[in-house]
């Protein structure tokens, strides 16, 4: 399956922990199929390099020095879009002359992949005649309900509160409360649907790459092309279908929660995160304390420092708490999740169901307690609850609420059928994992389509009578801006 000749590929991530995590396992993937990677990052958010030896790293002055980035706003997304556009093709621009001066055989830049949060690549690829390739890091639902919203927002825009439970129009199982574009006063402004556009928009790509599995959303990503109109590549599970497993997590991992894990009775711990961006305020964090005591269950709590907004660390938690669990519970500022997933000890998993986490959930076989807070993770977690039927949604943050839930994951008979759903549902993702499997195949006709593409692809057709800009991007960003 591997190829003959030498050829090079040019990732550029996001700079988001979630974002930068399936490219870099993508890069091993490709590596693995004999292309050189390089990855042509931000500043902000730079990976670790000695935990990818086989990749060369090339960081891009993204202008985001002394910008608050524990959240970042559109608005910082578009001015790192803007910044990084000449950066990124002075580099291409040299790796091509190198090129062409050394007349190097078969050892030649092929293509750019590129999460679709950097949409600026479009436009350096296109004016340097590169075919390029966007990378989905989410599921086909998440994006099929933002381009349905996208097409006819009025239908959606603005809502009532009592409407918060209605099936959202062609979007079911989905509510109105699920929708996954950033909403305010039930209503979503201009700028945010023309920041969805952008992250949405056909472009100039010549391919699309998923982390998701046809087997699973077959239908969605078949009315997907429809709309795309280009050949579609779900190749996922990444951190499954990746050959390397080398840390790619920005943040200090502690693994002595791994020794606490192995005092831990089997299928016994529930797992509690809400990942590497999302914050809550202090009373969450104080009515999922006292429902995780209360439950008395063992349990394994990840809280981020600065995941509690107004504190630092874990000093809003409740006196008496830590007395009360004792060593019931352990908490830790980080964990190597897909280690604690892996763990025999963990039974259940209270996440804020981003698709990364869900992912590494599923292929550990363990249940979910489903956290929402924005984006895809609404999407995520309305599929994960009402459709796979591996996860109960935690419709109300309410330490009663919490308790009851995590008794019923871990304890009740319903909590079994989730389990035995969810081993169902691994078995059809690895077996699209084989080599007769439809991730596989998928895989190999990436490698082929990769290997096939022209070094050079001709500049676009100009469309008569109208205004040709080679600055689109721009656009983009001033209106949001403005």
């Amino acid at each position: 399956m591997k190829i003959e000749r030498k050829q090079s590929v040019v990732l550029v991530p996001f700079l988001l922990q979630g974002h930068l995590t399936p490219m870099l396992q993508l890069g091993s993937i490709l590596h693995s199929q004999g292309f050189s990677v390089i990855v042509a990052h931000t500043e902000h958010n730079s990976p670790n390099y000695s935990n990818h030896p086989e990749f060369v790293f090339h960081s891009m002055d993204d202008g985001l020095k002394g910008i608050d980035l524990s959240f970042p706003s559109k608005q910082d997304i578009c001015r790192m879009n803007e910044h990084c556009k000449a950066p990124l093709r002075n580099y291409l621009v040299r790796m091509m002359e190198q090129e062409d001066k050394e007349d190097v055989q078969g050892d030649q830049l092929v293509c750019i992949i590129y999460d679709n949060n950097m949409f600026f690549v479009d436009d350096v690829a296109t004016q340097l005649m590169l075919p390029s390739i966007v990378l989905r890091i989410y599921n086909a639902a998440y994006l099929h309900s933002m381009i349905t919203i996208l097409h006819q927002p009025e239908k959606y825009f603005p809502f009532k509160d009592s409407q918060l439970l209605d099936p959202l129009p062609e979007l079911r199982p989905l509510r109105f409360k699920d929708i996954p574009i950033f909403v305010i006063n039930n209503t979503v402004s201009a700028q945010v649907l023309d920041f969805g556009r952008a992250i949405t928009d056909k472009g100039s790509y010549v391919a699309t790459i998923w982390n998701t599995m046809q087997d699973l959303e077959s239908s969605l990503l078949l009315r997907l092309q429809e709309h795309y109109k280009v050949p579609f590549f779900p190749i996922g599970p990444f951190h499954k279908m990746a050959p390397m497993a080398s840390s790619t997590s920005l943040i200090e991992e502690d693994n002595s929660c791994i020794e606490w894990l192995d005092r831990q009775a089997s299928n016994s711990v529930l797992y509690v995160s809400i990942g590497s961006l999302v914050s809550i305020d202090d009373k969450e964090l104080i009515e999922t304390a006292w429902g995780l005591a209360n439950s008395e269950q063992p349990f394994l709590w990840v809280i981020r420092p600065g995941s509690v907004s107004g504190f630092q660390w874990a000093e809003a938690l409740p006196d008496g708490f830590e007395e009360m669990v004792s060593e019931r519970g352990r908490i830790v500022k980080w964990a190597p999740q897909k280690q604690v997933l892996a763990h025999p000890a963990v039974a259940g998993f209270f996440t804020h169901c981003g698709w990364n986490s869900t992912l590494e959930s599923i292929l550990e076989e363990v249940p979910m307690i489903c956290r929402p807070i924005f984006a895809d993770q609404l999407v995520n977690a309305r599929y994960l609850s009402q459709i796979y039927k591996v996860g109960f949604e935690l419709e109300v943050i309410e330490r009663t609420v919490i308790e009851k839930t995590i008794r019923k994951l871990m304890l009740s008979e319903e909590g079994k059928d989730l389990k035995k759903r969810i081993v169902d549902m691994k078995q059809t993702i690895v077996a699209g994992m084989q080599v007769d499997g439809t991730s596989h195949k998928n895989l190999n006709d990436l490698v082929d389509f990769i290997s096939a593409l022209p070094s050079r692809l001709p500049p676009p057709t100009p469309v008569v009578g109208a205004i040709m800009s080679s600055n689109h991007t721009t656009s983009k960003c001033t209106i949001i801006e403005s």
